[in-house]
């Protein structure tokens, strides 16, 4: 198994090593392939999140989202410990604040946010690292994976957990955890690819 400390550290120093080109570039052809994926087009409640620290900068599909009539949602860390994640309706108009690591979410009051589990179709989840088997590697805090714990060792498919990276993002192997929560498929700027069709080459 890798040292996760010392990975974690290579890749965000790759992503942050990109050129303000590089990061445009990469976030329109992941978009767009995600746009084109049976995944979006039948989900009607979709999450994504605002691309910090060289993150994967996906934030064009939430216009081409609120076009298609699909109800856009960004993560929220609920104030009120646990540490999961809830998730805010987020339109053109909606304010939006800094969470306690910088973190932009939406101003909106508690009784409107929701459980992944109850509304989403699709979550566009960011991260650090990832697997031909869809392990995904996030920034240690294990915030989706407590949010999606649900999922685990069950045959629920809602809400798919679509993984959003630069390509070189990929590494060999990542060791699945007894509490991690892996990725549904991945999409990157050259390719997107659902885990449910088997590894990726």
């Amino acid at each position: 198994m890798p040292d996760l400390a010392i990975l974690r550290r290579t890749l965000r120093a790759k992503r942050t090593a990109l050129s303000p080109a590089e990061h445009r570039a990469h976030g329109a052809a992941a978009t767009a392939l995600i746009l084109q994926d049976p995944w979006y087009r039948k989900a009607r409640h979709i999450a994504v999140y605002l691309a910090v620290g060289g993150e994967l900068d996906v934030s064009m599909l939430i216009g081409a989202a609120w076009r298609d009539n699909k109800t856009v949602y960004l993560p929220i860390l609920a104030p009120f410990g646990a540490n999961r994640l809830w998730f805010a309706p987020y339109a053109a108009s909606t304010r939006l604040a800094p969470n306690r690591f910088g973190i932009p979410e939406p101003e909106i009051h508690p009784r409107r946010w929701v459980l992944p589990r109850r509304r989403l179709d699709l979550v566009i989840t960011p991260l650090l690292g990832f697997d031909h088997n869809g392990n995904r590697l996030g920034m240690g805090g294990g915030y989706y994976d407590r949010s999606f714990a649900f999922k685990r060792g069950s045959s629920v498919q809602r809400p798919r957990l679509l993984g959003a990276a630069h390509a070189f993002q990929q590494v060999e192997s990542l060791d699945r955890r007894p509490w991690d929560i892996p990725l549904d498929g991945v999409a990157t700027e050259l390719t997107l690819h659902h885990f449910t069709q088997g590894p990726m080459p």
